[in-house]
């Protein structure tokens, strides 16, 4: 496939974990893949365009900090100019740590809510502005969680932040419609990626617990008795990005190896 019938793609927090299984995959589907991700994080992101290069599609770098405007702004722009347009935005972009109600700190609540839903929001809005310019439509899709429809303990801001990320995917998804564009998110379940870890040792240490004991725990309590991996999510994301998934919008779907069915 030549550059001028390949579709583009764009994938945010990409540097490492989901993010970076996500661009793989949507490569290996053909797609040539900007990968942004914060600045700090710049090497890896260049680590993996060079892979993605090598893999046989165009790669492209366009580092930002998803709760501004402008670096959302330039990131779209970046990739426009490098890669010719925007077909599938990826809002993968995304934080959590542990702190219950009590002790959560209003810095703690407005970090995670910045992060995950003006982040999600000022990403959808760029993306969608500029498939209105090219004309013909496109496909975003975000970043939900299980914490989307049901919420636990010791997350309660990360489990506000995917509510309001289904919100607005449904908002999304009604008013973009006129335009061809569909919105989609995806609800993975535990992925073992260095985000889990850390929510891990949290966790532990408040209920004094030993490294990889919640994890463990929360293992025993999922149907197909693994963690997910990176790799599943990047499968179903590969879907949603497809054409197979065309008449498919305002939905978060769930992934999460049955824990919801407890």
């Amino acid at each position: 496939m030549d550059n001028d019938t390949r579709r583009v793609a764009l994938v945010t927090g990409a540097a490492g974990g989901i993010g970076a299984a996500v661009a793989t995959r949507l490569a290996a589907d053909g797609l040539d893949v900007a990968v942004s991700d914060v600045t700090t994080r710049k090497d890896g992101l260049e680590d993996l365009a060079d892979q993605l290069r090598a893999s046989g599609v165009r790669g492209h770098v366009a580092t930002a900090d998803v709760t501004s405007e402008a670096e959302v702004e330039a990131m779209i722009a970046s990739t426009v100019e490098a890669l010719g347009r925007l077909d599938v935005m990826i809002a993968n972009a995304g934080m959590c740590e542990a702190a219950t109600l009590l002790d959560m700190t209003p810095e703690e609540w407005d970090r995670t809510m910045a992060v995950n839903g003006r982040g999600t929001f000022l990403t959808y809005r760029a993306a969608a502005r500029q498939m209105i310019r090219q004309g013909d439509g496109g496909t975003i899709v975000g970043a939900a969680s299980v914490a989307a429809f049901s919420a636990s303990p010791g997350v309660g801001h990360y489990a506000a932040s995917k509510f309001a990320v289904r919100a607005l995917t449904e908002t999304a998804a009604q008013e973009w419609a006129p335009h061809g564009i569909t919105v989609n998110a995806y609800a993975p379940g535990l992925v073992h990626t260095a985000m889990w870890d850390r929510l891990d040792a949290q966790i532990g240490a408040v209920d004094g617990l030993a490294p990889g004991d919640v994890i463990s725990q929360a293992v025993e309590e999922i149907p197909l008795g693994r963690t997910q991996r990176p790799e599943d999510v990047a499968g179903l994301v590969s879907f949603l990005a497809s054409p197979d998934a065309a008449y498919m919008t305002g939905r978060s779907v769930v992934m999460d190896g049955g824990m919801l069915l407890g």
